[in-house]
């Protein structure tokens, strides 16, 4: 008899906040290429290759980047089982028991294998030994996780506790703790005791398994997950949860919901050059740095500068007598922080959400299934903006309550309908929309198209628009 098929579930729903500027809430980091020239979804669906033989895989994300992701899966290459779309975020327990209920109806019998979509891996060949090493306790029933072998006494890791006699090498061990974040005193005392790992939120366990103990630990949130499946409708190339049954779930990651509680935790030890990226310092420990300790990218110019990490996306950054510093620049906004109070860059982004400040969530350029838009510049009555939008795509099929558009094409060749008009503009042409017209933007060439829009009106929000057609299933 055949061994299970190990399927893999990408769990991509986080918004990265301590990541800001350049990670956004629609714009998050693990659909970044912030490691390497992939993003890091794309790099994590890499890391497959060494795990040979394994099931299609899956993604769990927000509804919101549900088009970046499917682009982004689809230049993999890799075969795409299915994307869930999480209508709300219910953090990981939910999430990995909607996939959990799927797989064991497309796939019965399979061990799901899940994985953040925005951590970095450097030895791709130990991690599938790891993979490989816990696939044996995962079909006997057990519920595996993986422990980072620590290198630092990392505060801002949870821990696991496994004794190193359980094992040798990568044989799974009992798990006997799960440890909150430990202040730097409690984290130097587990790296000096061995036996400790940092929590890597990576799992392996039969999808029948995992709804036996949530049924046993969280029966509730097992009944509402199951509603949401039921109750969920293919969009395009995507399963829409639904939305009531899933917020009627109970939030929980899955190590409060399952792992803390069952008899059946083992653990595997990673040694592979883990890390989650979770804010400025880590990204710039995984890269390789100059003579002075700095990492840069863009057009960056320093001066008595060290250990510090300057990252320039639109225009010259220059920074003279620094140390320890994180300089991030972007076309609409720039974070300066010490090294060592990164971690409390969320509380700005905090602070920005309760200001209703857009910078928390999107950039100037925004990106839409049919391309993307950036602002250029905007005052009262009147919003600029630069719109790219790519070969065979268009924009739906709407109109504007209170503003009119005027287009110029700047490249390519569009193709607009105006009411009952329709005609084909090329570069240096124009035409105007005036309020309340029912209109579409084609692109109907093989290159991108690119134009300028003017708005002009008493009012520019991105809500006045009223759709009634909408390839990408937009309402």
């Amino acid at each position: 008899m055949s061994a299970p098929m190990i399927v893999p579930v990408i769990l991509s729903g986080g918004a990265g906040s301590r990541l800001w500027p350049l990670s956004r809430a629609l714009y998050p980091k693990q659909l970044l290429p912030l490691c390497s020239e992939n993003t890091m979804l794309q790099d994590t669906v890499g890391r497959l290759r060494d795990l040979p033989g394994h099931g299609p895989v899956y993604c769990v994300c927000n509804e919101s980047h549900r088009f970046l992701v499917a682009e982004q899966l689809r230049a993999t290459g890799v075969p795409v089982g299915g994307i869930i779309l999480e209508p709300v975020g219910r953090n990981t327990a939910p999430a990995a028991a909607v996939a959990a209920m799927l797989l064991e109806r497309k796939h019965p019998g399979a061990l799901m294998l899940l994985l953040p979509a925005d951590h970095v891996i450097a030895d791709g060949g130990a991690f599938g030994a790891a993979i490989e090493a816990g696939a044996e306790a995962a079909r006997e029933g057990g519920l595996v996780t993986f422990g980072v072998v620590p290198t630092a006494p990392e505060t801002g890791y949870g821990y696991l506790k496994a004794p190193a006699e359980g094992g040798e090498g990568l044989r799974p061990r009992k798990v006997e703790q799960f440890v909150e974040k430990p202040d730097r005193k409690t984290a130097e005392r587990y790296l000096e005791s061995g036996g400790y790992y940092w929590n890597s939120g990576i799992f392996l366990f039969s999808a029948k398994a995992f709804q036996g103990e949530l049924q046993l630990h969280a029966p509730e949130m097992l009944a509402a997950c199951k509603r949401a499946l039921d109750g969920a409708s293919e969009d395009l190339d995507f399963l829409r949860l639904d939305r009531d049954a899933f917020i009627s779930s109970p939030s929980d990651s899955i190590d409060y919901a399952v792992m803390e509680k069952t008899e059946h935790a083992f653990l595997v030890p990673l040694d592979a050059g883990w890390n989650d990226v979770g804010a400025w310092s880590a990204l710039w420990s995984v890269h390789e740095r100059d003579g002075s300790g700095n990492v840069t990218k863009g057009d960056v110019l320093l001066q008595d500068v060290s250990d510090s990490y300057i990252h320039a996306s639109s225009r010259l950054v220059a920074a003279v007598g620094l140390e320890h510093h994180i300089i991030v620049e972007t076309c609409d906004a720039v974070l300066v922080a010490s090294k060592d109070r990164v971690q409390d860059v969320k509380l700005l982004v905090d602070e920005l959400k309760k200001q209703n400040r857009e910078e928390a969530d999107i950039h100037r350029r925004v990106f839409r299934p049919w391309g993307s838009y950036e602002t250029v510049d905007q005052a009262e009555r009147f919003k600029v903006k630069r719109i790219t939008v790519n070969p065979g795509a268009a924009l739906s099929l709407q109109k504007h309550l209170h503003r009119a558009e005027h287009w110029i094409v700047v490249r390519g060749t569009a193709r607009i309908t105006v009411e009952d008009r329709e005609v084909t503009l090329h570069e240096d042409q124009s035409t105007y929309i005036p309020v309340g017209s029912f209109h579409r933007l084609e692109n109907p060439a093989e290159v991108p198209l690119e134009l300028i829009e003017v708005q002009t009106g008493g009012y520019l929000g991105e809500d006045d628009i009223i759709r009634v057609d909408d390839r990408y299933g937009r309402s």
